[in-house]
């Protein structure tokens, strides 16, 4: 039985199966395979209710797979495209500003092996590459100021 014959909540199901998904992502997946735009949030409805579809879970998961590579603000903002519940966004946020430092100081290390920059082009070049991954200025010129000193 492929995905062409499969009903909505069975559609939902195997996506949820494969990786936990927001209520905005998985209505976007299940559209163009509804008639009804109801029809999506009366399924989705029932997965939340009956626990397979959930807000907290889908933060987690981001946090989880995202936490290591990226800094606070870029993960901030996937969560707000998925569209949850600005409390939710707030929680995650702030579960994070914990371990940014850290967390950058790590990526820095893996990236530039550990060695502070020589030069004003190269500082530019390592910033550069930490706010991309959305770390906040002060953890930035901490870690590219290099050391231990916190």
């Amino acid at each position: 039985m492929g995905f062409a014959k499969l009903s909505l909540k069975g559609r939902a199901l195997k996506y949820l199966a494969q990786r936990e998904h927001s209520r905005v992502e998985l209505a976007r997946k299940l559209a163009p395979h509804a008639d009804d735009a109801n029809d999506i949030d009366t399924v989705l409805d029932a997965l939340e209710a009956a626990g397979w579809l959930s807000e907290a879970r889908f933060v987690e998961s981001v946090l989880h797979r995202k936490a290591a590579r990226l800094g606070t603000a870029r993960i901030r903002q996937e969560l707000q495209g998925h569209g949850l519940a600005p409390e939710a966004v707030a929680g995650a946020v702030e579960q994070l500003r914990g371990s940014e430092l850290e967390r950058a100081r790590a990526i820095w290390t893996r990236r530039f092996g550990g060695d502070a920059p020589t030069d004003a082009t190269e500082r530019a070049r390592q910033m550069r590459f930490l706010a991309a991954r959305g770390f906040a200025t002060e953890v930035i010129r901490r870690v590219v100021r290099g050391g231990e000193d916190d």
